[in-house]
């Protein structure tokens, strides 16, 4: 059965308010100039408010970071902060860590497809042991491992290597989201709800989920199709929905994916 989450900051507010509109989990992204040591020592706090509210963590991630150097290398301290947070999953029960890699320029398609799949066997070997699994993301953000030509040589190689998918990025970015779910799917260990609106080839805004272009009901259902039952993330990102009006988009998505994921 998929749950239904929302990303937020670590703090016992956030636990708060997703107990109070019914969510099943909180997703934390501690990115690239954020303090991983901070939300390490954090991770007794987090615990209490997952057990005193009710509402799990059903991902951690990392965006942003440079994690290949321009030799092809894997960045020993950026792998360190992310098995920190590997770590601090593992300890509250949280079964997913999603990140990204770089690409380099100076590297050739293939040396980059290399050092990606080191990165990433780096970060399987250390948390399956701790009972969490590792994703990428299709984000674009300082990331390439995005699209299924990348997927069919980084997944490829990797077995073990989930995927974090949301549609919007596969919407903005000329890829076919549904396709994509159909082909690669049952390596989908998480899932963000982020609403994508394009006019005329344009990028206008990032309105809830239900409230775009989406077609959410295709979606869900081909997520049936392959066996999903990981989370639903809702991914609030629009300069317009803010305030008060964000909160009714967040209540206005959380009802119109409870329809549709039950």
């Amino acid at each position: 059965m998929m749950q239904l989450g929302i990303i937020a900051a670590p703090t016992e507010e956030s636990f708060q308010k997703a107990k109070q509109k019914g969510l099943d989990f909180i997703e934390v992204c501690v990115n690239e100039g954020q303090d991983v040591d901070a939300f390490y020592r954090n991770r007794e706090n987090l615990l209490n408010w997952k057990n005193q509210y009710g509402i799990s963590i059903g991902s951690i991630g990392r965006w942003k970071s440079l994690r290949i150097d321009e030799k092809g290398r894997v960045i020993e301290e950026e792998l360190k902060r992310c098995r920190r947070l590997i770590d601090v999953a593992s300890e509250l029960g949280c079964t997913n860590f999603v990140s990204g890699c770089n690409y380099v320029e100076e590297l050739s398609f293939y040396e980059n497809c290399t050092a990606a799949i080191q990165f990433f066997s780096h970060l399987i070997d250390y948390a399956k042991p701790k009972g969490v699994k590792v994703s990428s993301y299709n984000c674009r953000k300082v990331n390439f491992v995005n699209t299924p030509d990348v997927w069919k040589i980084v997944h490829g190689h990797l077995k073990e290597l989930g995927i974090k998918f949301d549609p919007s990025h596969s919407r903005y970015f000329g890829g076919d989201y549904l396709q994509e779910t159909l082909d690669w799917g049952e390596r989908f260990n998480h899932v963000h709800l982020k609403g994508s609106m394009i006019i005329n080839g344009v990028r206008v805004d990032d309105p809830p989920a239900g409230l775009d272009q989406t077609d959410w009901k295709t979606f869900i259902s081909l997520l049936r199709v392959k066996g999903y039952t990981g989370g639903l993330s809702i991914e609030p990102h629009s300069p317009v929905w803010t305030g008060e009006l964000g909160e009714k988009g967040i209540d206005y998505t959380i009802e119109y994916m409870r329809k549709l994921a039950f």
